[in-house]
């Protein structure tokens, strides 16, 4: 690249934060290592940031030595607090929006700001961040190739029993969110629905010290709650349900594989349940699987 064109991109690099933007920053959602040095530098230097909690994010904005103004914004004061934002970047102000934790407009009324944004033709920027979600799926060792997101799930009664039926019964990886206090009853609500057997692995204190997965099943998770108290926010990866594919997997390299662990000395019940996580299919369907088709002297129990 010669001079000239390195000029040319340089006048076109602009500068942020600009005016009459609305950034939207991702927060760490534990480790503080993980805000970034873009996130730092719009953080510092925007005209206000909208927080979903004033006092929880002025102690993070604090150490960064920030002077911008900061500005309640949450799901009580989301219909007042709009039109005033928008009055502010209409005027030329600059504006960083953050949540609690993570990236703004996942389970927090930014989606409503941000909408609003686009509606008025203002620039809307995402400034990468942590994300909750991502995090719990990636490493939970569950299909990622297609997944859906569910956030927190309804409190009423009637609209709760809908959407668990819906997850039930997708085949897709399923994220959902949860508080402690309301973990146990997700948790028996998803044995109820979805068996015992179904993969999931329940994440929590992501990023921290004491970063924890616990599963891999529902039966397996419950117990385990059962026994030690919910501390800290859930995020939850379920495994999709194999009641629409079980009869379409390739029952032949499904068996071949099986047998082999099986040759290697693994148990036919570790078998189920190491296949069940990687393919989604029912711990119970594939061991019997086992039973039926591989030479009972091959399994070892």
């Amino acid at each position: 690249m010669d001079l000239g064109n390195k000029q040319t991109l340089k006048k076109k690099k602009r500068l942020e934060p600009a005016p009459s933007v609305l950034y939207v920053v991702g927060t760490p959602i534990g480790n503080l290592g993980d805000l970034s040095s873009r996130a730092i530098g719009v953080l510092t230097k925007v005209s206000a940031i909208a927080c979903e909690d004033t006092r929880h994010s002025g102690r993070l904005l604090k150490g960064l030595g920030t002077k911008a103004s900061l500005i309640s914004f949450h799901r009580s004061n989301t219909m007042n607090r709009i039109p005033k934002l928008l009055s502010l970047l209409k005027n030329g102000e600059s504006i960083a929006l953050i949540s609690d934790a993570g990236l703004p407009g996942i389970s927090d009324p930014g989606e409503e700001l941000i909408s609003a944004a686009q509606k008025e033709k203002l620039e809307v920027i995402c400034i990468p961040g942590p994300s909750a979600a991502m995090t719990a799926l990636v490493s939970s060792g569950l299909p990622c190739n297609r997944f859906c997101f569910e956030g927190f799930l309804p409190l009423k009664a009637s609209d709760r029993k809908t959407r668990l039926e819906a997850i039930s019964n997708e085949t897709r990886t399923t994220v959902i969110y949860e508080a402690p206090h309301r973990l146990l009853k997700l948790l028996k609500e998803l044995f109820q629905h979805c068996g015992p057997d179904r993969p999931l692995q329940v994440a929590r204190e992501l990023t921290k010290l004491n970063e924890q997965q616990i599963g891999p099943t529902i039966e397996i998770a419950l117990q385990y709650f059962l026994e030690n108290k919910p501390l800290g926010e859930f995020t939850l990866v379920l495994g999709g349900s194999h009641k629409e594919t079980s009869s379409k997997f390739d029952e032949v390299k499904l068996l071949t594989d099986m047998e082999s662990l099986i040759n290697a000395g693994v148990s036919a019940s570790e078998v189920a349940r190491q296949t069940a996580n990687k393919t989604g299919l029912s711990r119970k369907f594939l061991y019997s699987l086992l039973h039926q088709k591989i030479n009972p002297k091959k399994q070892v129990d």
